[in-house]
């Protein structure tokens, strides 16, 4: 009896750890279906700032206001869109240049980019526990999944 409780544990083990990597898969989908939503309305916003500007400069209305509006929403949308870009990026263990913004390896000493070495912010990891981590594997995913 005691071989079979073996096997049962260690059944439910695998089914867990197959489980939870697939949830892990899923969380980097909806934060890629995300960055894609937040780019297709970055670009909307552009779209929408050009054909009032077009507007102001052929007419004689003046959309002073309603640029200053667009232009502060497409920043915060920016601001969104860096956020989950970083997210996605330590969901693929990436690290990001503190100087030019391009993601490296976890493991690279200096940026791919730039050439400057790259310093890890240590106070950010240290709360963390290893289930805040997801780990997935550079093999898994190439560098133009990064959005």
């Amino acid at each position: 009896m005691g071989i079979f409780e073996d096997v049962l544990q260690n059944a439910k083990a695998v089914v867990g750890t197959v489980g939870k990597k697939a949830g892990e898969v899923v969380d980097l989908s909806k934060l890629k279906l995300a960055a894609a939503d937040l780019k297709s309305e970055i670009a909307q916003k552009y779209q929408i700032l050009g054909r009032i500007t077009f507007e102001e400069m052929t007419g004689s209305k003046d959309y002073s206001k309603n640029k200053a509006e667009i232009i502060e929403k497409i920043k915060e949308l920016k601001t969104q869109l860096e956020a989950v870009n970083d997210m996605i990026a330590g969901a693929k263990q990436k690290v990001k240049c503190q100087f030019c913004g391009a993601y490296n390896a976890k493991g690279a000493v200096f940026c791919s980019s730039c050439g400057e070495k790259i310093v890890i912010d240590t106070e950010a990891c240290e709360h963390m526990s290893p289930d805040d981590v997801i780990d997935f594997t550079e093999d898994n995913f190439a560098d133009e999944d990064l959005l």
